[in-house]
């Protein structure tokens, strides 16, 4: 677990991604451990957990949570958005890091350049993994950028 510095806490780090994404706020996780369990990514790389991610942003831990590389693997399946008891949607939250991450400095273009194979076995990751949810009878009105199909829960 990182440690958590005070000086460097911003407690309005968890608002500030709720107002982005939409969401009232972020504080509904309870860490049920729900999305973890599920991701995909999680099989391939056993440091990416979503919950801890969410939970340091609600601790306020900017600097840790947008210099992470973590925060690049969401393969966006939205597979933790079907079985959180709460409705967050990783997907979202990691889109929006990705972009302040970005915009803030936290990465380059070398860095991008760098992790582009990886994110090309994460977005098959993600359209085997979307295709199998339509398979187990997932549709509705919700698009994700790698697979263009309707899905949600029946």
């Amino acid at each position: 677990m990182d440690t958590v510095a005070l000086k460097k806490i911003d407690p309005d780090f968890k608002n500030e991604i709720a107002e982005k994404i939409g969401l009232q706020e972020i504080k509904p996780c309870y860490a049920c451990g729900s999305c973890t369990g599920v991701c995909p990514v999680r099989e391939i790389v056993e440091d990416f957990d979503p919950r801890r991610l969410i939970h340091m942003i609600i601790l306020g831990m900017r600097e840790q949570v947008l210099s992470s590389d973590l925060i690049w693997f969401c393969c966006q399946c939205n597979s933790c958005y079907f079985v959180c008891p709460q409705g967050i949607r990783f997907s979202r939250i990691a889109a929006e890091l990705q972009r302040i991450a970005m915009t803030e400095g936290f990465v380059d273009n070398d860095f991008l350049k760098r992790f582009s194979p990886v994110n090309d076995h994460l977005l098959d990751l993600c359209r085997r993994t979307m295709f199998e949810k339509v398979k187990q009878g997932l549709r509705g009105p919700q698009t994700i950028p790698c697979w263009r199909k309707n899905t949600c829960k029946e």
